[in-house]
């Protein structure tokens, strides 16, 4: 049986013995720390962040604002595991997760509301009111 593997310039036999021992020990199966993909989208009034977490409570979720970068960390607990399991297939993640992101301009930290459903938590973001658009009357003079 052939096995396709794509080409990558960066690959070396170093890494490929790292996997190999890897694989054989289980280290794959160790809990590590692993980033969180965010969506984020700028209205005229701020912003709307979501992210997927699926499989997690909100009480396992924290997210803070300082100094103008919102950081959302969380952990996902392993299944138990069971002796001497065999398993085929092991995708899903676990451990602990964080990611921050700074805005671009001032946000109002105690406007911030934060809902979570059906595994995605997602937060809006105001602008903070000395960078929103101001809109200037004119007076017409008769």
């Amino acid at each position: 049986m052939t096995t396709l593997v794509r080409w990558n310039p960066t690959r070396s036999l170093f890494n490929e013995f790292d996997r190999l021992f890897n694989a054989q020990t289980g280290a794959w199966d160790m809990p590590q720390t692993w980033g969180l993909a965010l969506d984020v989208i700028e209205h005229e009034d701020g912003y709307t962040v979501k992210a997927s977490v699926p499989g997690i409570t909100p009480d396992n979720l924290n997210v803070t604002l300082e100094d103008n970068v919102l950081t959302i960390k969380g952990e996902i607990a392993a299944d138990e595991n069971v002796e001497d399991a065999h398993y085929h297939l092991r995708e899903r993640r676990y451990g602990s997760f964080s990611r921050s992101l700074r805005f671009p301009v001032d946000v109002n930290a105690e406007a911030i509301e934060a809902t979570y459903q059906n595994g995605v938590l997602s937060l809006n973001v105001p602008k903070a009111e000395e960078v929103k658009p101001k809109q200037i009357s004119i007076k017409v003079n008769a």
